[in-house]
Formats: C-alpha cells, sequence, structure tokens
C-alpha cells in the first residue's frame, strides 16, 4: 500500500513524522509524495495556538477529498488530537483513526488494526527514521515535553514534562546523520538550554554542543529556543571557541514589561534580557540574534506595548518574529481579566513588524560587500540561481541567499564562499568568489 504524509506545526513534529514514515517504510510500505497516489494518508497535527488548530482542521478536510479516489484511509494523530481527540471523533467523521501523542506507544498496533492486517508489533524509533529535509540538514531532537508552564502555553498539557534524551544516544543519532552525508544538524527541543536536568541533575548543552563539534562530516551545527534565563556564560563560551557552531542564538523572550514577563510566568526580567543580549554581542563578533514576541497578552496596556516598541527599535535583533496572543484552552492566561481586544493586538502586531521589516533591510544591506560561507542547496526553477544559506540563516525560518549561477559545476550539498553583492526583501544576493 502507498503512504502519503503531512506534517504540520513545528520542527519538533516534523521529527516525529520521519520517524513514522521510517516504521512504514520498514514494514514495506511505499512512500509517496502525491496524494493521489496514496491508499492511507496521515496527517501530524499541530494544536500549539489558534491558527494552528484551524490550519490541522482545514488540511484534515482537503486530505478528505481524496477519499473520492484511491485513498481508503485517513489518519490525524499529533498534538491537536491529543487535546480534542473526543471532539475530533464527532466532528471529523472522515477520518478514520485518531492518535494522540500519549499512545504513540501503540501506534503500530493501531494502524495494524485500521488496516486489518496482522504485522509484527513495533514502534516509533530514531534508528528508523527518514530524513524529509533534504540531503545537507536534519534536525536533532534532544528532549521531548516542557516544565516552564508560561501561563499562555499549553505543550506542558499535551507533551507532558521535559524529559531529556540519553547524551550518548543523541550522540549516536548525530553519528548516524553524519554517515548519511548530513552537514548541518540543528539542535533542537521546547527549550534547549534546559536539556539534562531531568537526567543529571545538571544542565548539559554545553557538554553536548561539544561533542557534536568532534563529529567527523557535521560542519554546521545550531541549536533553537534558548531560553533566556537559562544562557550561561559557559554556553556563550563554547558557541563563541568552536568554529562548528554557528554564532546564531535564537532567545524567545516574548516581552520586555516586567508587568507582563511576571503575568506570563517568565522566569526572567527586561533588566536581564537586555544585559544578556549586550553580553553576547559583546563576546561574539557578527552574532546573529533571533527572537520571538508575543503582543496583546491580557494586561498588556499601551505604555506596556510601547515599552517593548522601543526595545525593538533599540535591540535591532536580525530576525524577529511576532505572535498576536492566542486564548489556550486550560491554560491560566485563558481565564485572566483584561484581554486585550483583537483590532488592538492585530495594530500591534502590525506596528512591530513594520519596524522589524526597516530593522531587517538594514542589517541585510549591512551585509554588502562581505563574504560569507554558503552552503548550497539547490537551484532555483529557471537555474539562473544556486539557492543557499550562510550561518545567518536557519531553514524555513530566515532567509536565503541568491548567487548569480556562472559555472555548470554541480555545487548542490557543498560548501562556497559568496560575496554579497544586493539584497531582497528578506534574502541576500550574492556571486561565487
Amino acid at each position: 500500500m502507498n503512504v502519503g504524509f503531512v506534517s504540520l506545526g513545528c520542527s519538533k513534529n516534523l521529527v516525529v513524522t520521519e520517524e513514522v514514515i521510517g516504521l512504514f517504510k520498514k514494514h514495506n510500505f511505499d512512500i509517496v509524495n502525491d496524494e493521489n497516489d496514496a491508499d492511507i494518508i496521515i496527517i501530524n497535527t499541530c494544536g500549539f495556538i489558534e491558527s494552528a488548530k484551524q490550519e490541522a482542521i482545514d488540511t484534515i478536510l482537503e486530505m478528505a477529498e481524496y477519499k473520492k479516489g484511491r485513498c481508503k484511509y485517513l489518519v490525524a494523530m499529533g498534538c491537536m488530537v491529543e487535546r480534542y481527540k473526543e471532539e475530533m471523533e464527532k466532528a471529523l467523521p472522515e477520518v478514520d483513526l485518531f492518535i494522540r501523542v500519549s499512545e504513540y506507544n501503540n501506534l503500530w498496533k493501531k494502524i495494524s488494526e485500521l488496516l486489518k492486517l496482522e504485522m509484527p508489533n513495533d514502534c516509533i524509533k530514531w534508528s528508523d527514521r527518514v530524513i524529509t529535509t533534504g540531503t545537507t540538514m536534519a534536525y536533532l531532537k534532544i528532549a521531548e515535553g516542557c516544565s516552564n508552564h508560561c501561563t499562555y502555553c499549553a505543550i506542558p498539557k499535551i507533551q507532558g514534562p521535559y524529559i531529556s534524551r540519553e547524551f550518548e544516544e543523541i550522540i549516536k543519532e548525530a553519528k548516524t546523520l553524519a554517515k548519511k552525508g548530513i552537514k548541518e544538524v540543528i539542535v533542537i527541543a521546547q527549550d534547549t538550554t534546559k536539556y539534562g536536568i531531568d537526567l543529571y541533575g545538571k544542565p548539559r548543552l554545553s557538554e553536548l554542543l561539544q561533542e557534536l563539534c568532534k563529529i567527523d562530516g557535521i560542519e554546521w551545527i545550531r541549536f533553537l529556543y534558548a531560553y533566556p534565563e537559562s544562557i550561561t556564560d559557559e554556553l556563550i563560551q563554547v558557541v563563541k571557541e568552536n568554529d562548528k557552531i554557528c554564532k546564531y542564538f535564537d532567545i524567545p523572550i516574548q516581552h520586555i514589561s516586567n508587568k507582563i514577563l511576571k503575568r506570563m510566568n517568565r522566569k526572567n526580567s527586561g533588566e536581564s534580557i537586555k544585559k544578556l543580549i549586550e553580553k553576547i554581542r559583546t563576546s561574539i563578533p557578527n552574532v546573529i540574534l533571533r527572537t520571538t514576541l508575543i503582543v496583546g497578552f491580557p494586561g498588556e496596556t499601551q505604555e506596556d506595548f510601547e515599552q517593548l516598541y522601543e526595545f525593538v527599535k533599540s535591540a535591532k535583533f536580525d530576525k524577529l518574529g511576532v505572535f498576536t496572543y492566542s486564548k489556550e484552552d486550560g491554560t491560566p492566561a485563558e481565564k485572566m481579566e483584561n484581554q486585550v481586544h483583537p483590532s488592538t493586538k492585530k495594530f500591534r502586531y502590525n506596528k512591530i513588524m513594520k519596524l522589524q521589516k526597516e530593522i531587517s533591510e538594514e542589517s541585510l544591506r549591512s551585509k554588502i560587500g562581505h563574504t560569507y560561507k554558503t552552503l548550497i542547496e539547490a537551484k532555483s526553477f529557471d537555474e539562473r540561481y544556486l539557492i543557499g544559506r550562510t550561518y545567518m540563516d536557519v531553514p524555513y525560518e530566515d532567509g536565503l541567499v541568491f548567487i548569480k549561477k556562472l559555472t555548470d559545476e554541480d555545487l548542490i550539498g557543498r560548501f562556497v564562499n559568496v560575496e554579497i553583492i544586493g539584497t531582497r526583501e528578506y534574502d541576500l544576493v550574492g556571486k561565487l568568489i
């Protein structure tokens, strides 16, 4: 039978999808990219915020249309199913099987029962994983769940508490990725800086990064979702001293107002965030800083917002994403007083994004005339350009480098030196050196 997959949401979700693909492939199912060719379609849903839930429902209904053709079975799994399985079963009869996150250990048994096939019992394993992000880059998930309990976030309810993977197992997977030709690994978890505390009684991200640097074949290492309160001097030093680690910090600060940070149950203050940013920039020349913010959180006054706006203006983050606050079922913030009107949230979102667009354009222009090591990943459709990324760009989140193609040599999967000669809205234009 042919199986098609749709993976929604974050990179952590994608890793699970890749492991499930591997499980099907191991049992001699054929994996297809065209839904028209699929006998089974599996959707890995996201249930993080309202827009993600709506996307999941829309995707399920879209995929259900293929049951009018070849598709016989539609399966929904993942975070949204964990939160709303009973409601989804009633509202979406088109789906033949719903699988919660907490049911992943029995996933293969449930699939076997659905298909009425006698298949040997099996479970999801990282060793079976099929990489779907190309031949050069892969995510490396180091933990499940979260124990931070931010008042706006449902992740602890969906995924459970923070559980680190064994140090040795992570290194073993990274070596396996290197043998497959992967040149860049991106270390992910809901909060990478908490890695190891539950297992070893102390954070071990710095040690993990140093061990990853020793693996032959891996040339770039990144880590995402580093919470500001847990970024230590040791971690900053490890990033500074190791050439393989991209000089890039992804720090989700969410706000700068002490009042709002406290209501969010964040573990840091606006002052500590500002000091951290200054310390990182002083310690690591040309470091790239990315953050995410939430506007319109319950109780956010115009004064709180202006404080955030002025901070964004002065901090000049290289990369910045903004969410409008979304009420999430079962979270403390859902019941807070002084909910912000949707139109006010939208206005604040637009104002920050307009400011960040100007900051981003200024940042990109400052790169003109400089030369950067660039990983070539593809060609443009018209084959006039090679497409790559520098250390400054996380795949699927940041920009790209478009390089005028002046050679017939196959450079895909290789690192080259590129001089930046121009910019696009969020991308750079360069030439081979």
